[in-house]
């Protein structure tokens, strides 16, 4: 195909069904382990992904500074990027919103690291099987790909910053991940130790935190538009000319990476803690006293939570008394996988959940596994019937 752009042909009325696919796509995106690049093959919208994301260049921010704005409508596939657009958002606030996946990943580590390991694992097997026959070439560039991959995810610290250049560097590499078929954007985030740190911020937006949170999303956002920018025709030319050994090179670097993802991990945490004196009146102050009423302890395992200190000057009258809230954030400081007892898990301390986190983190693993399978079934298919023929660019 040429590398000018080409026409947009998304007509309105297709544009609900491009929202499903954009929430697929950025459901796959938001689990590690499953690329919104291969969601995108399967549902037949890969090269339209990829000639939209090329038709925002150089060009057109200069007609957007220019205010041509009929060029640019012309120019820009918007019907299209908007559309997937707003359904890989939607997705992103389902995970954070409705299944809140970075406070679950504290709470029941064993059953969501699972599910991330099976998606993983399963998505190698996908690349091994797109990569066909494996010669010495191949295989070394694997097992060079693995070295690498294990290799960055030892020297990345566990505890990465908070920085606004790490933050934006983040998304560059996040975005560029998250287009390419076999690899997900959540993976590299998760890499990066901010896999948390961003859903959870993103989990803010619309409450009283909402500045905090766009402090950091918004370098997160910018950094993913450079890295769309500049990265995606980098990796779509690396992939187009050496196709395989790109491929390769994926497989091995996700290998080497699964070593932090392994769900059964010794996790050592270490808590940030401050407090702030707020008044009796305020509903957060009330929501917690009349949990302590209730006997109720704050769930101590969440990556944050909120418990009430004493009434600070209680001879005043209630209408002016001030109570202290103390905010507790955990950040894991180590993390060192560890074969699990199968024999007893019950007496292994190390689970958090006893027999049932073990028990859990198998079944999740084997749930991501064969889901991945499935989705590699789909797209063997759609190319039987003559889709693109690969795990490729166009």
């Amino acid at each position: 195909m040429a590398d000018t752009p080409e026409k947009d042909l998304t007509r309105p009325r297709e544009m609900p069904f491009l929202y499903l696919k954009g929430f697929a796509m950025g459901s796959a995106d938001v689990v590690p382990g499953v690329s919104g690049g291969t969601m995108a093959l399967i549902l037949g919208i890969y090269s339209r992904l990829i000639f939209a994301i090329k038709s925002v260049d150089l060009e057109t921010v200069k007609q957007v500074f220019t205010l041509k704005w009929g060029a640019v409508f012309t120019r820009v596939h918007w019907m299209f990027l908007i559309s997937v657009f707003l359904g890989g958002v939607s997705a992103i606030f389902f995970f954070t919103r409705v299944i809140a996946l970075p406070v679950l990943m504290h709470t029941h580590p064993e059953i969501i690291y699972g599910l991330f390991f099976g998606l993983i694992s399963g998505s190698i097997l996908l690349l091994l099987r797109a990569v066909g026959d494996v010669g010495w070439k191949e295989a070394i560039t694997v097992m060079a790909g693995a070295a690498i991959g294990l290799r960055i995810v030892t020297l990345v610290p566990t505890d990465t910053p908070e920085t606004v250049l790490f933050v934006f560097l983040s998304g560059s590499l996040s975005i560029t991940a998250m287009v390419l078929p076999g690899i997900s954007g959540s993976f590299i985030l998760l890499i990066l130790r901010k896999y948390e740190y961003i859903l959870g911020n993103i989990a803010l937006l619309g409450t009283d935190r909402t500045m905090e949170a766009m402090s950091v999303l918004f370098p997160f956002g910018f950094g993913m538009v450079v890295g769309l920018v500049l990265f995606v025709r980098l990796l779509s030319w690396l992939i187009k000319r050496y196709h395989i050994f790109t491929l390769c090179l994926l497989v091995g670097f996700m290998a080497g990476s699964l070593y932090v993802i392994w769900p059964y991990q010794e996790r050592e945490y270490t808590e940030i803690v401050d407090s702030q004196v707020m008044p009796i009146q305020d509903p957060l102050v009330q929501e917690l006293m009349e949990r302590e009423k209730k006997g109720r302890e704050p769930e101590r395992r969440r990556p944050e939570y909120w418990k009430s200190g004493p009434v600070i000057n209680p001879e005043d009258p209630e209408s002016e008394q001030k109570v202290e809230v103390i905010h507790v954030r955990r950040r894991l400081i180590s993390s060192n996988p560890y074969w699990p007892d199968w024999t007893a898990p019950s007496s292994d301390e190390r689970l958090e959940g006893d027999a049932r986190a073990l028990y859990g983190g198998l079944g999740t693993m084997f749930a991501g596994f064969l889901l991945v399978g499935y989705l590699g079934r789909l797209m063997r298919r759609k190319n039987t019937d003559g889709g693109s023929g690969g795990i490729g660019l166009p």
